[in-house]
């Protein structure tokens, strides 16, 4: 009989409600739970696919092909499980549905309304979770804030999950700040007490409190909550600002929080693991070393949009003793500035995935530079087409050579749709995504990196390199080490004779995990550390 944990957030946004989800999801699993993860969030996009990452962040995508919210990204490295699309439901993708079945006359005549055929909806996304993935556990994150208009109907319909459920089977979990007033240094608790009762009135009482504030969370702050909110003073977990996110499962651990959740949902016999989690922790956190590290993209001024790249680096820095420095450059500061004065001092050079025409001088100029001047080079998706132009363009000659993305007329379209994507008229959801197979060459790095045949790589992109260039661009030194054989799409190009100059149309960040570090992460990070 599967459990519900729904994690709502009140007083503001952005104070780790998705870092607090995970880490509850490690904790169970750490129990010999098994846990499936879910993010509802009550914009009316159908999903983040078409949202400009300045709006979102970074778009995660799943397995199965669903583009969601970044906090899924920490799920799965939080819980080291693959998700699919019914970790991500947004209010558009609810309402396109009940909109659907009012145009085929599912309602036979009946007024459609917000209670019950939205709410149902939304119910329906989470038991179609719990019988789907079968897990003991499925936690609901809440996106937004209590009280948000938009969010309403998810609240009305976690409630009622809650009535349809024994009282053990359902827990509600609420983050809260508890924000320090300037010039007395004082911490406040009202605007949790404020956040409380408006959850309440919707019907909602929160079994845990977890606080989230600049300071330590004081035992008399503590007291007040407990009273104030009529939650158990053990009930109520700080949420410290450390130095490693990786940290907070611990921290949440030692105030007891698995142990109080274990006790309300009547799972009491489930005993805590041996503490790989800790340990690998402890190890990330005696990296001494440095590496200097420049990840040159079009949305640098906004670090979330390229969040699980970064994790990615960070975690492979780690896992090889040293802390990964990243320099953060503008792909047009390259065609200002020039490269040689942004990369003088840098390790290795990262060009990740992105869209559109701005800034792509600059980063056919990071890939030259790193080409030319033997400097650890992995290109990620865009960052492989880029690579391929750079080549064409200044190692054979192709002058003028691009992507039809760019340059519609170009003489040389080293990157082109592919046939069956030059007719599509909707942008969201038709890109290439989700899981593909990849067969690697024998004799490659890539296969060296991997230590294996075939792997399997999630993918999010529309443009392709044109197989008709694979001939000349071979005579450029370049291997295609990976190629999927099923479509004959290249894959994975590596130059010979460089340190490491590798990249991949794929997008091998959504599969690191921090005690499972990506092979192709792992091994550009030693290049640099070299």
């Amino acid at each position: 009989m599967t459990k519900f944990i729904f994690v709502t957030g009140g007083v503001v946004s952005g104070i780790g409600k998705g870092i607090a989800a995970a880490s509850i999801g490690r904790l169970l699993k750490d129990r010999g739970l098994t846990v499936f993860m879910q993010k509802f969030d009550p914009y009316i996009n159908v999903d983040p696919g078409t949202m400009s990452p300045y709006q979102h962040g970074e778009v995660f995508v799943t397995k199965d092909g669903a583009e969601t919210d970044l906090d899924l990204g920490h799920y799965e490295r939080f819980i080291d499980e693959e998700l699919t699309k019914r970790a991500s439901i947004t209010a558009g993708k609810v309402y396109s549905k009940i909109i659907e079945k009012e145009r085929r006359g599912d309602y036979n005549g009946s007024t459609v309304q917000v209670i019950p055929h939205i709410t149902d909806e939304i119910k329906s996304a989470v038991y179609k979770a719990a019988k789907e993935s079968e897990a003991d556990i499925v936690i609901t994150e809440i996106g937004g804030t209590v009280g948000d208009i938009e969010g309403l109907p998810f609240l009305e319909a976690i409630r009622q999950i809650h009535s349809e459920q024994k009282s053990e089977d359902v827990l509600f979990v609420h983050t809260v700040l508890v924000p320090k007033i300037p010039g007395s240094d004082e911490l406040k608790t009202k605007p949790t007490q404020h956040s409380f009762k408006q959850l309440m009135s919707y019907g909602i009482k929160a079994d845990i409190i977890i606080t989230r504030a600049d300071g330590d969370i004081t035992e008399s702050i503590k007291d007040k909550i407990s009273l104030f909110c009529d939650v158990p003073k053990e009930a109520i977990i700080e949420s410290k600002t450390v130095d490693l996110i990786y940290e907070v499962p611990i921290i949440f651990h030692e105030q007891g929080i698995d142990e109080y959740i274990l006790d309300k949902l009547n799972l009491k016999d489930q005993e805590p693991s041996k503490g790989c989690w800790s340990k690998m922790v402890e190890k990330y956190k005696e990296a001494t070393g440095k590496v200097n590290i420049a990840l040159v993209g079009k949305y640098t001024d906004l670090h979330d949009a390229y969040l699980s790249v970064v994790q990615a680096l960070v975690d492979a820095g780690y896992a090889n003793g040293v802390k990964v420095n990243i320099k953060w450059i503008g792909s047009e500061e390259v065609e200002t500035k020039g490269a040689e004065e942004l990369f003088k001092d840098m390790d290795g050079i990262i060009v990740p995935g992105g869209f559109g025409s701005r800034g792509t001088e600059g980063m056919i100029g990071t890939s030259k530079y790193a080409r030319e001047n033997n400097i650890p080079y992995f290109g990620i998706c865009y960052g492989m087409q880029i690579a391929l132009i750079d080549i064409a363009r200044n190692k054979l000659g192709l002058k003028g050579a691009n992507s039809t993305e760019i340059d519609a007329e170009t003489a040389y379209p080293i990157i082109d749709l592919l046939e069956n994507q030059k007719s599509v008229e909707l942008v969201g959801g038709t890109l290439r995504l989700g899981n593909y197979k990849c067969n690697l060459e024998e004799n490659t790095l890539a296969r060296e990196l991997y230590g294996e045949e075939d792997v399997v790589e999630r993918h999010r992109h529309r443009y392709e390199f044109n197989n008709s260039f694979r001939g000349e661009v071979r005579k450029g030194g370049v291997v295609f080490s990976g190629v999927n054989e099923d479509l004959d799409l290249v894959e994975i190009i590596e130059l010979k004779d460089h340190k490491f100059f590798l990249a991949c149309q794929f997008h091998p960040e959504f599969k690191s995990r921090p005690n499972k570090v990506h092979p192709l992460f792992n091994g550009f990070v030693k290049a640099a550390i070299k």
